[in-house]
């Protein structure tokens, strides 16, 4: 329950007349990028609701977006909360230590609004006031999510570096910068 959250605000940064802006080169911290951003460059102001609704699938599930922990071999809990839910299995999406604690319709709801704004396409992610009302209201239906997009993480190189990596006991993450 420490969150670190950062790199959330990158639709602040341009005017507020404009819908989405280029930028020189890519900034943010990967898993929580949108895919338009990180194949064209192009952000708006549903990259923050892409960004949201990855965290809100780490807060259900207990993992990180590219936790080694995952089951059945998935390349992100992205990637993993999909198959769930298209299989009508999301309730074996959300982590152990709340399932009993939590109402799980709300959770799966949770999970359902995530999936929302995690949608490949930025036109089909909802506004952030639809996901506040989504949120607070229960009882407003839900459209049904499209497929989103997801990355596999690729390991062209590493030799099974990533598997001897030791974690330090302050859990913060270490970046290797590698040439390409």
């Amino acid at each position: 329950m420490s969150p670190k959250i950062s790199d959330f605000g990158m639709a602040r940064i341009f005017g507020g007349n404009q819908q989405q802006e280029n930028t020189d080169r890519v900034v943010g911290t990967y898993g929580y990028m949108p895919p338009e951003y990180v194949l064209k460059g192009v952000f708006s102001v549903k990259s923050d609701v892409y960004s949201f609704g990855v965290l809100l699938l780490e807060i259900v599930s207990g993992s990180k977006i590219s936790s080694v922990h995952l089951k059945a071999d998935f390349p992100s809990i992205i990637a993993y909360a999909w198959s769930l839910w298209k299989d009508g299995n999301t309730k074996d999406f959300v982590d152990s230590s709340i399932v009993d604690s939590c109402s799980l319709n709300e959770t799966i709801r949770c999970v359902h609004i995530g999936l929302l704004c995690v949608q490949g396409s930025p036109n089909a992610r909802p506004l952030v006031s639809s996901i506040m009302s989504f949120l607070e209201n229960g009882d407003i239906s839900l459209p049904p999510p499209k497929e989103p997009v997801y990355f596999a993480e690729d390991n062209y190189g590493n030799d099974g570096a990533a598997e001897n990596t030791v974690n330090s006991a302050n859990n913060m993450s270490i970046t290797v910068v590698e040439g390409r």
